[in-house]
């Protein structure tokens, strides 16, 4: 099992460095604001954002002081966007701990969402980086555009396959597309080499949105709850294609169990349970199969060096990881 510490090998001593420095950028005059982004640099998650920007800046060129300014301004918006969603979900917890909307209500985590967004903003403009503003401020377009439209295809449950994809590419994919993207401009990578590993990180990040739907159903204990997707009335892959394999009313039993009684366990349980049964887990899995092969075949157009050999390793953690 890949271990993420044994792949950040490349790029440890940048971590720290980034570490220190995304701290600094988050600083204040305000003392409350000092209190809460403290607070969220402590639940700080696998830094899997950072490590894309630091090894396709390696995998084109250089790491220069502009592929810090790539991670910190990811990290800023990325986090502002996280705050900003959990006030949107009427969200208690964000990795086992409570939300900042939690701790210090709907208003605070607004403004605080707002003062990050800022920072990342200042940051690009304080030293010129209008390239690394232009990739990300694209990535948040499109986060928010992926979030609008599968709120709009839930209310009625139509989602196809192609709008899932699309819902993914844009939600999840158009993240880590961006950090790669960061990482090769910030090496001084001409606009083709940005342009193709955009291409990568997007894959990437599609595959790891549906190794993260899957989880939803049951593959293991993996702290996700159980049927979360179906709760949350969102169509994931794995049940898309098991809708599209059964009968029209099967269709309709199983679409009215997640409209109508998604909050009934014994319900939930039997979605999860169709879905097992209808070939869903294996086809969503031939899926992110695919995406993976994908990603290395970009890949694989570099010259072999520590820092590709790292993001092929990170590319099969997205895809092996058990949570």
């Amino acid at each position: 099992m890949l271990k993420l510490k044994n792949i950040q090998t490349p790029i440890a001593e940048e971590l720290e460095v980034f570490e220190r420095r995304f701290k600094d950028s988050m600083k204040s005059s305000v003392p409350l604001l000092n209190r809460i982004t403290q607070y969220i640099i402590k639940q700080k998650g696998k830094q899997m954002r950072p490590m894309f920007v630091f090894l396709s800046a390696g995998l084109c060129g250089t790491i220069t002081d502009s592929t810090y300014r790539g991670a910190s301004l990811v990290e800023l918006l990325h986090t502002a966007s996280l705050v900003h969603d959990d006030v949107v979900d009427n969200a208690n917890e964000r990795r086992g701990l409570f939300s900042i909307n939690a701790l210090w209500k709907n208003k605070v985590a607004v403004l605080v969402g707002d003062y990050l967004l800022s920072q990342g903003l200042l940051l690009s403009v304080k030293h010129n980086e209008h390239g690394l503003l232009k990739i990300v401020s694209e990535a948040v377009e499109q986060m928010s555009e992926g979030e609008l439209l599968q709120i709009e295809k839930a209310r009625k449950l139509d989602i196809q396959e192609d709008i899932y994809f699309e819902i993914i590419r844009k939600k999840t994919a158009s993240l880590i597309a961006s950090c790669c993207a960061c990482g090769s401009l910030s090496a001084g990578a001409d606009e083709d080499k940005v342009k193709l590993l955009h291409s990568f990180g997007e894959k990437v990040g599609i595959a790891f949105q549906i190794k993260d739907d899957l989880f939803d159903f049951g593959l293991d204990d993996v702290g996700k709850p159980l049927g979360n997707d179906i709760k949350e009335k969102k169509l994931t892959l794995p049940l898309i294609h098991a809708l599209k394999m059964t009968s029209i009313s099967e269709k309709r039993r199983i679409i009215n169990m997640v409209k109508n009684h998604n909050d009934n366990k014994e319900k939930v349980a039997e979605v999860i349970e169709f879905v097992r049964s209808s070939g869903g887990m294996e086809y969503a899995t031939q899926k992110m199969h695919q995406y993976q092969q994908e990603a290395f075949d970009i890949l694989m157009q570099f010259p072999e060096n520590t820092y590709r050999k790292a993001l092929e390793q990170l590319v099969r953690f997205t895809t092996e990881r058990n949570k």
